[in-house]
């Protein structure tokens, strides 16, 4: 068995009309991202903590996923017209072949080594050393699975300067990993929030497996005390709306961790937190930038 997936731009006030028509027309899913992903005009996704509520895409990416044996060209057309786009809008169309996905899936993911003594260990995979720090985590709805550059810039900076007994807040979690990570490297207290209730699903379970004690909360709840590191892993747009906050939740004296930004926006982000923080360290990989600082 195999399916098309088809994949256009759509303006923002064209896309809840789109999806339902695609769904309508016969796709069997559909999703809807932003067009400028990892460019400079990225915006902060839907319910991002500090953005505009209501706030959207200006250009969306919508994925529709459809049956192979479809009359795709007349099941667009149907989709388009029923959402008042030009037919003649262009498209580009893949075939997904159908495969043993978990096989697939579980041979992508092999144990990496972040450092000298911190591995990331999916449960199917031995640990290549059992006297390392083992994280074992399998790739599933969250992001955070080690593989990106950003996670693994994260996770040296933690290696480096977690000393022991250290407050912890992972912000923008995801699956959880960062949080973790410094449970084991010897943090006292680590928690994390996200906007996303599968992530923070995916994040519980993570610790379970771990066997450490995180807690992991809705960005929407009271997000408590302030912690003496703060890691924010999400996007430069994110960050720079969220500095404020980010701020207040940091202790004084205490660091901030930013990841998620390419090359050519880290001064951008690097200026939105200098009101409140000395920022002393850029650190890259692959064209993205972590940057850290000591709240003044």
């Amino acid at each position: 068995m195999s399916w098309l997936s088809v994949s256009f731009e759509a303006d923002a006030d064209r896309v809840e009309l789109l999806t339902d028509a695609l769904l309508a027309a016969g796709a069997l899913a559909a999703d809807v991202g932003d067009a400028a992903a990892g460019a400079p005009q990225e915006q902060p996704i839907f319910g991002e903590p500090g953005a505009e509520t209501g706030r959207r895409w200006q250009r969306s990416r919508v994925t529709a996923l459809f049956p192979a044996n479809i009359e795709l060209s007349a099941a667009l057309v149907q989709a388009f017209r029923a959402a008042g786009i030009a037919e003649t809008t262009p498209y580009r169309v893949d075939r997904v072949d159908d495969q043993d996905w978990v096989r697939v899936t579980q041979s992508q993911f092999t144990p990496q080594q972040i450092s000298q003594r911190l591995w990331i260990v999916p449960s199917w995979h031995t640990a290549p050393d059992p006297g390392a720090i083992n994280i074992v985590l399998d790739p599933g709805l969250a992001f955070g699975t080690g593989t990106h550059p950003t996670t693994r810039l994260c996770l040296r900076w933690l290696d480096r300067h977690i000393r022991g007994g250290e407050s912890v807040l992972d912000f923008g979690c995801g699956s959880g990993i960062l949080a973790i990570a410094a449970l084991k490297l010897g943090a006292a207290a680590a928690r994390g929030v996200d906007v996303d209730e599968q992530a923070l699903l995916a994040a519980r379970h993570n610790a379970m497996q771990n066997q450490v004690t995180a807690g992991f909360f809705d960005a929407a709840d009271k997000l408590g005390r302030p912690a003496q590191i703060v890691v924010a892993n999400i996007l430069a747009n994110p960050l720079r709306v969220l500095a404020p906050l980010l701020a207040k939740l940091t202790e004084k004296h205490g660091r901030v961790v930013l990841a998620g930004i390419l090359e050519e926006q880290a001064d951008e982000v690097r200026e939105a937190y200098r009101p409140w923080f000395e920022m002393d360290t850029t650190e890259r990989e692959e064209g993205w930038v972590l940057l850290s600082g000591v709240k003044a």
